[in-house]
């Protein structure tokens, strides 16, 4: 059994032209989940994966099921390998919830890789009719940086910036117009942050412009086949675990507009007697924002555990 472990999923932006190569060289079960992505989706995503171009994966209509194919079939390898431990608790951040979702047995793989085509397709015609932008923000304290949202929105519904990702501490994402978002930026410079980096995206994720997007994936996420979790997975927007369909797929719909709340989920995972994190995807971001929420704890990657990095 081993000793008690969660597993982890990154979320968009771990994306990069050739991540899982060597799997896919060295692995018939790799090559296979990758093919029946394909399949699915009907179009060449692990060429895509393989050979680019950059920016067509970085599209996030591609980058989400890009994402979760290459983690699922980490996963599988991961699973099969002496090293592996059993998972007692699963989470992904932000898209990576849909990844953690299929290894829980609540989606299928090939639902799961629908969805989140959906999900970009989605989150891509929200950020054309309501362009925005996100921010990093390099050691703000929370507090003071919720109040500089409050600060720099607007009157409009629209004109807003919230926090988008409570990633680790001392490192915040804040969301919304781009308007907002620049105040905020401002503010936050005004109050002493080491650094305020803007992200290279047009889309303003959980943020209220992302209000388009929900009715539609609420729809696609209520025609797929959900099944109780075996695993529980922990909520990026209560930091608990759910096991439920129903409450999972209201989740997913809330989630597109609500903050990932990082910093609490690990933070719970860890309060459960967990001191064992392995995260299954490309790059090592993940491990990165653990450490620097517990420094305590092992965070072991999955492309370093398989010899893959």
């Amino acid at each position: 059994m081993g000793k008690p472990a969660a597993f982890v999923f990154p979320g968009q932006g771990s994306q990069y032209v050739g991540m899982g190569r060597q799997a896919l060289q060295s692995f018939v079960m790799a090559r296979d989940t990758l093919a029946e992505a394909d399949q699915v989706l009907g179009f060449k995503l692990s060429q895509m994966i393989l050979e680019g171009p950059e920016e067509a994966l970085t599209d996030t209509l591609n980058a989400q099921p890009a994402l979760l194919a290459t983690s699922i079939a980490y996963l599988r390898i991961y699973q099969q390998s002496a090293e592996a431990l059993a998972p007692r608790l699963l989470a992904g951040h932000s898209m990576g919830e849909y990844t953690a979702l299929v290894a829980a047995g609540v989606l299928s793989y090939a639902d799961g890789l629908r969805l989140v085509r959906e999900r970009g397709r989605l989150m891509k015609e929200a950020g054309e009719r309501h362009p925005g932008k996100m921010a990093a923000i390099i050691r703000v304290e929370t507090d003071a940086l919720e109040a500089i949202c409050r600060q720099a929105s607007g009157a409009s519904e629209l004109d807003v910036v919230r926090i988008a990702n409570y990633n680790a501490p001392g490192q915040i994402v804040i969301s919304g117009s781009a308007e907002a978002v620049d105040r905020a930026m401002a503010l936050a410079q005004a109050q002493g942050a080491r650094r305020v980096i803007p992200l290279a995206v047009s889309i303003a994720s959980h943020s209220p412009l992302m209000r388009d997007a929900t009715a539609g994936l609420r729809q696609a996420v209520h025609q797929a086949a959900m099944r109780p979790a075996q695993v529980p997975v922990v909520s990026n927007i209560t930091a608990r675990p759910m096991s439920d369909p129903a409450e999972i797929a209201d989740e997913l719909a809330a989630q597109l507009t609500s903050p990932v709340r990082w910093i609490d989920s690990i933070q719970y995972i860890a309060a459960q007697g967990i001191n064992t994190f392995v995260e299954i995807g490309p790059k090592d971001v993940l491990k990165g924002l653990i450490g620097r929420i517990l420094p305590e704890v092992e965070v072991i990657g999955v492309e370093s555990a398989l010899g893959l990095a």
